[in-house]
C-alpha cells in the first residue's frame, strides 16, 4: 500500500477551507460591520456562536452518523460547507449571516471528528503521522495565506466576495474528493457504536487525569487567545493606525511566523512537549501584553510577529499530546480535545465581545496575557500530561490504534 497523496492533497485542501470560513470574520470585521449595519463587537459574535454550535453538536452527531460509509461522510460534511458559505455571501440580514454560520458549524465537527481516522486509512502502517502532516498543514496555510487573502479580497471587491471565493474553492474540493476518495466502508467497531456510548465514552475518558489536563490547558489557552485575536482589527487600528492592505500584510506576516514556528516546535516535540509549552504560553502573555499600550507601529508589529509564532505553535503540542495521553481510547480523547478547543474560541470571542462594547478595547490583550499565565500554570500542574520523553512503545501504540480505528 503506497501513500495516497491525491487523496491526501484534497483532505488537506478541505481542512484550509474549513479553518479559512471559521476565522476570516476576524480580517473582515469591519466590512462586515458596515455592510450589515451591526457593530463591530456583534460580528466578533459569529465566532462565537459557531464555535458553540460546533462544540454541542460534535460528540452526538459524530456517534449518529458513525454508520455512514467515511468516504461519503466526508463528502457530506464538504457539501454542507459549500451551501451554507454559499447562503453566507449572499446573506441579506445579519441573521441570516448568523444562521448560514450555524449550518456549517453542525457540519465542522463532524468534519474534523473523521477527517484525522480517515487520513490513517489513506496511509500505510509507519506512515500514519507523515499523511497526518500532509493533511493538517492545511491549517496553517489557511492562517498563513487563507485569513490575509481573504481580507485583503473582502477589502478590494467586498466581504461577500471574499466568503463566495471560499465557497467556490470548497466546490472544487467536493468534485475533487468524489473523483479521488477511494471508498471507506464503516467499520465493524465503528458499526457497533451507538450515541450512548460515545457519550459515555466521552464522559468517562475526562476521569484520565491526562486528559483532563489537556483539555483544561486547551481551554484556558484559546480563550484568552481569540479574546483579543478576534478583535486583532481594531487592536492594530488603535495601536498602530494599521487598516486595510496594512491589516492584511500584517496578518500574512502573522501567519508566516506561525507557520515557521509550526516547523521548529514540530521537530522538537517528542523531546521535551511540556518544557516547550510552558515555554509558548508565556511569550504570548509577554507579547501581547505590549498590544495594551500604544506603542506605535514598529513595536506592535513585531509583538504580533511574535504572539503569532507563539500561539500558533501550540497547536502542534497539544494536538499531538491529544494522540497518547489515553492510547486504547483515542477517539474519545481526540472527540473531547475538539471539544474543548471550540469551547475556547466561543468563549474568547465571548469575552473580547463583551469588554469591546463595554468600551474596552485596551484591556483584552491584558485579558490574554492572564489567561496565557494561567495556561502555563497548568502545564506544569499537569506535567503528566506532557512527559519530557515520549517512548517509542506510545508511539507504536498510537499508530496502530490509529490504523484500527479508522
Amino acid at each position: 500500500m503506497k501513500l495516497n497523496r491525491p487523496a491526501l492533497i484534497v483532505l488537506g485542501a478541505s481542512t484550509f477551507c474549513y479553518v479559512t470560513a471559521e476565522t476570516l470574520p476576524i480580517g473582515l470585521l469591519p466590512q462586515i460591520s458596515a455592510g450589515l449595519g451591526v457593530s463591530e463587537a456583534q460580528v466578533g459574535l459569529l465566532l462565537t456562536s459557531y464555535a458553540v454550535v460546533a462544540a454541542l453538536s460534535t460528540i452526538p452527531l459524530t456517534a449518529l452518523t458513525m454508520r455512514v460509509p467515511r468516504h461519503t461522510l466526508l463528502a457530506v460534511t464538504v457539501a454542507v460547507f459549500v451551501v451554507s458559505q454559499a447562503a453566507a455571501a449572499l446573506a441579506p440580514t445579519f441573521t441570516v449571516l448568523v444562521l448560514s454560520r450555524l449550518i456549517c458549524a453542525l457540519a465542522h465537527g463532524v468534519f474534523w471528528s473523521v477527517i484525522g481516522p480517515i487520513t490513517a486509512r489513506l496511509a500505510p502502517p509507519g506512515q500514519v503521522g507523515r499523511a497526518t502532516s500532509l493533511v493538517f498543514i492545511g491549517n496553517s496555510l489557511a492562517i498563513v495565506f487563507g485569513v490575509p487573502l481573504g481580507t485583503a479580497l473582502g477589502q478590494w471587491l467586498g466581504w461577500r466576495m471574499a466568503i463566495g471565493v471560499i465557497a467556490a474553492a470548497g466546490a472544487i474540493c467536493f468534485v475533487a474528493m468524489i473523483a479521488l476518495l477511494p471508498a471507506m466502508p464503516v467499520l465493524p467497531r465503528d458499526r457497533a457504536t451507538r450515541l450512548k456510548r460515545q457519550m459515555r465514552d466521552a464522559v468517562l475518558i475526562l476521569r484520565n487525569r491526562r486528559v483532563a489536563g489537556l483539555c483544561a490547558v486547551t481551554v484556558v489557552v484559546v480563550v484568552g487567545h481569540f479574546a483579543a485575536y478576534t478583535y486583532i482589527a481594531p487592536l492594530v487600528r488603535r495601536d498602530a493606525g494599521l487598516d486595510g492592505a496594512a491589516l492584511s500584510a500584517l496578518l500574512l506576516g502573522y501567519g508566516a511566523v506561525g507557520l515557521i514556528a509550526n516547523f521548529v516546535v514540530g521537530r522538537f516535540v517528542d523531546r521535551r512537549p511540556g518544557p516547550i509549552l510552558l515555554g509558548l504560553t508565556l511569550a504570548v502573555a509577554a507579547s501581547i501584553v505590549l498590544l495594551a499600550p500604544v506603542l506605535g507601529p514598529v513595536a506592535t508589529v513585531l509583538a504580533v510577529l511574535i504572539w503569532g509564532g507563539a500561539f500558533n505553535a501550540i497547536p502542534v503540542l497539544l494536538g499531538s499530546a491529544s494522540l497518547r495521553v489515553a492510547p486504547t481510547s483515542r477517539d474519545a480523547a481526540s472527540a473531547v480535545y475538539v471539544v474543548a478547543f471550540q469551547i475556547g474560541i466561543g468563549s474568547g470571542a465571548f469575552i473580547g465581545e463583551r469588554t469591546v462594547s463595554a468600551g474596552h478595547l485596551a484591556a483584552l490583550p491584558v485579558v490574554t496575557a492572564v489567561f496565557a499565565v494561567a495556561a502555563a500554570v497548568l502545564v506544569v500542574t499537569f506535567r503528566s500530561t506532557f512527559p519530557a520523553r515520549i517512548s517509542a512503545e506510545e508511539h507504536h501504540r498510537a499508530e496502530q490504534e490509529a490504523v484500527s480505528g479508522g
